[in-house]
C-alpha cells in the first residue's frame, strides 16, 4: 500500500476551477476541454480527494434560469453522494463579469455594490445548500490603477459595511458559516486593497461580527509580496483566525502562477506542512488542505489528474519528513528552550513594579552572550538532510 496516498482524514480538497482549468492564458487559447462539474467530482474521488470547492459560476453559469440552476445543482449533489465527496468551502465570483471592472464591494457605483451583495447572498445560499461550512472572500477587483479614483479609506469602509451586512444576514438566516478573507497584493488590479494576511487580520478587528471572520491565506499571494507564507499562517493560527488555507507554489516576483504545491521553494513548503501538522508539538490545524492551483498548460486531461495526485502525495511526503525531523533527538536538543534559573522568573507573569525593578538590576555578561554561537547552520543542514531523505 502506498503510504503517501491520500486518506479522508487528510482533508484534501480542490476547486472546480483548479482541476477544471483549461490552460488558457493571456497569450493563448485553451488547450484542454471544459469539464462538467460532475465529471470533476468523479475524477477527484478516484484520485483520493476528500472535498471539492467552488465559485458560484463554476457550477451554475452566469445568467442561468431558476430551473436550469436547480437541475445543475441536483445533478451535482447526486455526484457528490455517489462518489463520497463533500463541499467544505464555497465562494462568489466577484471579478469576472464586466460590472466588477472597478471593484465589487468597494465600487464607486452604488448599483455595483448592491449587485455584489445580491450575487453574494444568492451564492451563499448555494454554498449552504451544498453543505459548505466556510465561505471565502477574495476581492480580486477591490483595488485601483488610477488611485485618485477614490480615497482608500472610503473603499475600506465600503468593504467593512458589506461584510458586516453579510455576517448579520447569515445570522438572521440561521446559517452557521464562517467567513475567510483572502489577501493578494496585485493582479488583476495594479494594487489590491488589504494586500497581505497581516492587513486582513487587522481589518477583521474592525468588523461588527469579527468572531465569525478569519483568513484564507494562499501560498502564491503572500509569496508575490516577497513575504514568508509560513510566518503569515503562523500569525493567523496564533490569532485563532486560520479558517481555511490555499496551497500551491510560486516564484517570487512573478505573476500569480498557481503552481503545484511543493514544486517551488520546497523548504518553505516543508516548514508550512510542519506548522500545519504541529509536528514540533504545537497545535495542529484541523481544517481543509485546499489546493488552489492548476496543471501546467503543457498537460492533457491525464496530466491534470497526475497534477492532483502529485499535490496530495507531496504534502504527505513532507508531513512524514517533518515528523521524522521533529522526532530526531539531536534536533529536539538543539531547539529546546534554554532555561536560566536567574532570568526565567524575571520574565514570567504579568507586569509588576517588583519585576521591573528586578529586571533593571539584573546583571548579564553582554559580550559573552553576544559571542555565543547558536549553531543554526547545523540545524538547517539537518533539516535539509531530513527533507532529502538522507536521515529518517
Amino acid at each position: 500500500m502506498d503510504s503517501f496516498a491520500p486518506r479522508p482524514a487528510d482533508k484534501f480538497s480542490f476547486g472546480l476551477w483548479t482541476v477544471g482549468n483549461t490552460g488558457r492564458d493571456p497569450f493563448g487559447h485553451p488547450v484542454r476541454a471544459v469539464q462538467a462539474p460532475t465529471r470533476i467530482v468523479e475524477k477527484l474521488a478516484a484520485c483520493g480527494a476528500w472535498g471539492v470547492n467552488l465559485h458560484d459560476e463554476d457550477l451554475v453559469p452566469f445568467g442561468s434560469s431558476a430551473a436550469e440552476r436547480d437541475a445543475i445543482v441536483r445533478d451535482f449533489r447526486r455526484a457528490l453522494q455517489d462518489h463520497g465527496l463533500c463541499v467544505p468551502m464555497a465562494t462568489t465570483n466577484l471579478f469576472s463579469q464586466p460590472i466588477f471592472k472597478d471593484g465589487a464591494f468597494s465600487s464607486n457605483d452604488p448599483r455595483v455594490r448592491a449587485f455584489a451583495l445580491q450575487k453574494t447572498m444568492t451564492a451563499i445560499e448555494l454554498g449552504v445548500e451544498l453543505g459548505a461550512e466556510t465561505y471565502v472572500f477574495w476581492g480580486g477587483r477591490e483595488g485601483s490603477e488610477a488611485d485618485a479614483c477614490r480615497d482608500p479609506r472610503v473603499a475600506l469602509q465600503r468593504m467593512k459595511d458589506a461584510l458586516d451586512f453579510l455576517c448579520a444576514w447569515c445570522k438572521d438566516q440561521g446559517y452557521r458559516l464562517r467567513f475567510a478573507l483572502e489577501a493578494k497584493p496585485n493582479e488583476p488590479r495594479s494594487d489590491i486593497y488589504l494586500p497581505t494576511t497581516g492587513h486582513m487580520l487587522h481589518f477583521i478587528e474592525t468588523l461588527a461580527h469579527k468572531e465569525m471572520v478569519g483568513v484564507n491565506p494562499e501560498v502564491a499571494h503572500e509569496s508575490m509580496a516577497g513575504l514568508s507564507f509560513t510566518h503569515a499562517v503562523a500569525q493567523a493560527m496564533w490569532c485563532g483566525k486560520l479558517f481555511h488555507i490555499d496551497l500551491n507554489a510560486q516564484r517570487i516576483g512573478r505573476y500569480d502562477q498557481d503552481l503545484r504545491f511543493g514544486s517551488e521553494d520546497l523548504k518553505q513548503a516543508f516548514l508550512l506542512v510542519r506548522l500545519l501538522e504541529g509536528t514540533s508539538g504545537t497545535a495542529r490545524y484541523e481544517g481543509p488542505r485546499h489546493f488552489d492551483s492548476h496543471a501546467y498548460r503543457s498537460e492533457d486531461d491525464e496530466g491534470v489528474w497526475e497534477f492532483a495526485r502529485g499535490s496530495m502525495r507531496t504534502y504527505n511526503m513532507l508531513k512524514l519528513r517533518a515528523q521524522q525531523f521533529d522526532a530526531d533527538p539531536q534536533v529536539r536538543a538543539w531547539i529546546a528552550e534554554r532555561k536560566d534559573a536567574h532570568m526565567d522568573p524575571l520574565l514570567a507573569g504579568p507586569y509588576s513594579k517588583a519585576r521591573a525593578q528586578a529586571l533593571r538590576a539584573a546583571q548579564m555578561d553582554v559580550a559573552a552572550i553576544g559571542a555565543e554561537g547558536l549553531h543554526y547552520e547545523r540545524l538547517d543542514q539537518r533539516m535539509l538532510e531530513h527533507m532529502l531523505g538522507v536521515r529518517s
